[in-house]
């Protein structure tokens, strides 16, 4: 598997990395989640979560998942938290200035999808076997980075999943093409594999030492699925659901569009192997 290893790369994965610290509790306000296994209580969007401290910081933090919120522990915004909080707002805390706190939360959800999108495009760019989309990737990201960069009204008014739509079609692209390159290296019965169409139903699968290097898995629920010692290098893993599935010992360092939130509501251990971006979480064992 090639990489393109930049400082500048570096640095863009840096950006798009949550940073509470810089943020003013975005996602513990602005959005909405209901009573479930992933959390304790009702909230509505745009209601302050009742454990949101004055300084914006959690006030269960360490016991998130033992009070019954493991919703939150798994949850990722790229980093759209402290843009909208310093960029597109200035640094304009929402309680001392209330009445930008509707708008706010308004456009937040809009930002985060755009980070995302940053996120899997800069992995894209990456990866040396799409070298051919490259600079229409750099051209995609240079746009992306021009709408984040615009006032809220006008975030307001755009129209993300058209964007989406249109940056997915480079994304899938990129994935044919570091998909094709491992297939190439493979040999025999190994490069003949079952395929999976999109949206797969692998809920409880048991996929135990499954070979999945380059497979397409986009959007696939994978939920408690055993792919404990899997290996699913170059396998795209776009918007795969991958709540309680057993990835101990998995070998997901070579995997396409894996994210931390994706980690996060998965099981795992220390040989759990991820890709670099990622930060192992504090509960795998």
């Amino acid at each position: 598997m090639s990489y393109s290893d930049t400082s500048a790369s570096n640095e863009s994965y840096s950006r798009l990395r949550a940073d509470c610290e810089r943020c003013f509790g975005l996602c513990c306000t602005a959005l909405p989640f209901a009573a479930s296994a992933d959390f304790a209580i009702d909230k509505a969007a745009g209601q302050p979560c009742s454990n949101l401290q004055a300084d914006y910081r959690c006030g269960v933090h360490r016991d998130l998942r033992k009070l019954g919120f493991k919703g939150c522990t798994v949850y990722d915004c790229f980093g759209a938290g402290q843009q909208i909080s310093q960029v597109t707002f200035g640094g304009r805390d929402w309680r001392k200035q209330p009445e930008s706190s509707k708008l706010m939360f308004e456009v937040f959800p809009a930002m985060w999808q755009l980070h995302e999108l940053l996120w899997y495009m800069n992995e894209a760019l990456s990866r040396l076997e799409a070298a051919e989309i490259h600079p229409e990737l750099q051209a995609a990201i240079a746009e992306t980075e021009r709408l984040i960069s615009l006032d809220a009204d006008s975030l307001l008014k755009l129209d993300v999943s058209s964007w989406r739509a249109e940056v997915n079609q480079l994304l899938l692209r990129a994935s044919e093409l570091v998909r094709q390159d491992e297939l190439s290296r493979m040999k025999g019965s190994a490069a003949r594999r079952k395929t999976y169409g999109r949206g797969a139903d692998l809920i409880g699968a048991n996929l135990k030492g499954a070979d999945l290097r380059a497979a397409n898995l986009r959007g696939a629920y994978m939920i408690a699925a055993n792919l404990s010692k899997a290996n699913l290098r170059a396998a795209d893993l776009i918007g795969v659901d991958f709540r309680d599935a057993d990835l101990r010992g998995a070998d997901l360092s070579g995997s396409l569009y894996l994210s931390q939130a994706q980690i996060n509501s998965a099981k795992g251990d220390a040989s759990t192997r991820i890709p670099p971006t990622l930060i192992r979480p504090a509960h795998w064992s």
